[in-house]
């Protein structure tokens, strides 16, 4: 546990890093990208991005994700329109193509934390990325 500790450390910094790129970004939290069915994009999630994300959504008291029949993601509260774990969002919603937000950032702009993504995926014994519906409810079964 204190190695998975670390790492999800590790994660957070990854995402801190990015935070602090100089690619300009306006997140407006209008969801059209959290529209997985309507733009026919899901994120995907390595195994540590996915465990961080199943923290956060146990830490709002929840134990199962919701299933969308509308195909948005199961991060999205229905009735508030809001992200349920938004500030550990994982990368590709960080890097996300919403135009309103600025669109896509180019990959070669964050590889070297793609690569750290990676490394870290090696570590906690994952097998490269998968559809973040069923990354974290895979994560939610080892908490």
């Amino acid at each position: 546990m204190k190695r998975h500790a670390a790492l999800l450390a590790a994660m957070r910094s990854v995402y801190e890093e990015l935070a602090q790129r100089p690619v300009q970004r306006n997140c407006l939290r209008r969801t059209e990208c959290c529209q997985f069915q309507l733009t026919g994009k899901i994120p995907q999630l390595t195994r540590g991005e996915a465990l961080l994300a199943a923290q956060a959504f146990r830490a709002t008291g929840r134990k199962t994700l919701p299933q969308h029949p509308d195909g948005a993601c199961p991060m999205l509260q229905a009735d508030t329109g809001k992200c349920l774990i938004y500030e550990s969002r994982p990368f590709g919603c960080r890097t996300h193509f919403c135009q309103p937000a600025g669109g896509p950032i180019e990959r070669h702009e964050v590889l070297p934390l793609i690569r750290r993504l990676e490394m870290m995926d090696r570590e906690l014994g994952g097998d490269g990325p998968h559809p973040l519906p069923q990354s974290v409810a895979q994560a939610l079964d080892e908490f």
